[in-house]
């Protein structure tokens, strides 16, 4: 049976303009460093005793043409001064032999900031609730932040987040956030 455990993963991000909708998706995937690949989407899981690197130790790892797994989120809009965001949210264990949390988040009108803390609180949340921590989940994103990492059962949270506005020309504009997933 063939191990199809990433071993290594990176962040990446983006965004594009164009006058046509796939067009303005090939620029923010160029603008991410990862239009030379055919992307497959997969949920979100972090693998256990996966390490995650930098975009360009991890582009070293790839050929164009290869197909490459991604956890993606992106949104796109065509309505000039939309203000668009894409975030992936990235929970860690603190047990590398245990699975984390990847999320996608993809809002309209929120800003950067607060969609690349949805996207992390998501991950972190879904990890908190594998593991079994109690917390208050009317509690702020602080808050709970605080108490997952005191359990030390969560060493690690963290997003990457594109925002743009719409283009004021109307022209498509398409944001993107990745976790590019490596096999070694």
């Amino acid at each position: 049976m063939v191990n199809f455990v990433p071993t290594k993963m990176f962040l990446t991000k983006g965004v594009g303009h164009h006058k046509e909708y796939l067009q303005s998706f090939e620029m923010a995937l160029r603008n991410a460093d990862i239009a030379e690949y055919n992307l497959v989407t997969v949920s979100s899981i972090f693998p256990p005793n996966c390490k995650r690197i930098s975009k360009e130790e991890g582009k070293k790892f790839l050929s164009p043409g290869q197909v490459v797994f991604t956890v993606l989120a992106r949104q796109a809009t065509n309505e000039p001064n939309r203000l668009i965001c894409a975030s992936i949210g990235l929970a860690q264990p603190g047990d590398a032999n245990q699975h984390g949390y990847l999320s996608e988040h993809h809002p309209c009108g929120e800003t950067a900031e607060k969609a690349g803390d949805y996207a992390e609180d998501l991950a972190a949340t879904m990890l908190a609730t594998t593991l079994g921590l109690e917390f208050d989940s009317n509690a702020a994103w602080d808050e709970r932040e605080q108490v997952y990492k005191a359990s030390g059962k969560i060493i690690k949270t963290t997003n990457i987040t594109q925002s743009a506005e719409g283009h004021k020309d109307g022209l498509w504009t398409t944001v993107l956030a990745a976790a590019v997933l490596i096999f070694e």
